[in-house]
């Protein structure tokens, strides 16, 4: 039986209050109160930017023991390099993050390749041969060319997650490849329905495992308000 680690992609949004955040907390608190009521969060600000120690021990220090980040693969690797020859750049990202590996509060390495990439099998391999096994990875394909057994196999071998991806666009089939879940939520609404099926396949996957679930962020706080009742399922609302 794994653990439920829910959240949004991000936490800096000044316009979830004061339906998340009090209207007097200064943003300069805002991951100390989102660990307050969320246990992890999805970064994407290491798509665009490398990390320093200093900001990666700010982190640590707001955040309580059991809190994980997932963080998102610099866009050099996934979308400049595009996986060919990445090795190096994937080993210097993992390097930039390993703070967080030693404080117990690294969750899954989300590698998110661009739209265009379509379904290159030897590419993909050649890099997953070279990701440390101790790290967790999950991969997120937004063409639906990958989506096929050999892929999964490749994944399974490896002990990499295929990024359950919902959105508007694009739906990746309910595949599991290890022994932990990595979903992505990224529509506005999930009326009481869905969310209703979505907590019931939340439990299903628990059974096998860790699951990181982590809801569109965007303008309002109802993504972190739905992830919060996922963690508190016998609340009301």
């Amino acid at each position: 039986m794994g653990t439920i680690f829910a959240g949004t992609s991000g936490w800096a949004y000044a316009s979830w209050k004061p339906g998340f955040y009090p209207a007097d907390l200064s943003s300069a608190k805002f991951l100390n109160y989102y660990a307050t009521r969320l246990n992890s969060v999805e970064v994407n600000y290491t798509f665009g930017s490398i990390v320093t120690d200093e900001l990666l021990r700010t982190w640590i220090r707001a955040t309580p023991t059991h809190f994980q980040f997932a963080i998102k693969a610099h866009y050099s690797i996934t979308h400049v390099k595009r996986l060919r020859k990445a090795a190096r750049a994937a080993a210097e990202f993992l390097e930039a993050i390993e703070p967080l590996r030693k404080a117990r509060k690294l969750g899954p390495v989300l590698f998110q390749l661009p739209p265009n990439l379509k379904c290159d099998l030897p590419l993909l391999k050649a890099f997953l041969a070279k990701l440390p096994r101790r790290t967790r990875a999950a991969f997120e394909f937004r063409h639906t060319s990958w989506f096929r057994d050999d892929v999964y196999d490749a994944l399974r071998k490896a002990h990499v997650a295929l990024c359950l991806a919902e959105s508007p666009k694009i739906e990746t089939p309910a595949v599991r490849t290890t022994d932990f879940s990595y979903l992505r939520l990224r529509k506005d609404l999930y009326p009481p329905k869905a969310r209703k099926e979505l907590a019931e396949k939340v439990a299903h996957l628990k059974r096998h495992g860790d699951v990181y679930v982590y809801f569109k962020h965007e303008e309002t706080p109802e993504g972190a308000k739905y992830a919060e009742k996922l963690l508190k399922p016998t609340e009301k609302g």
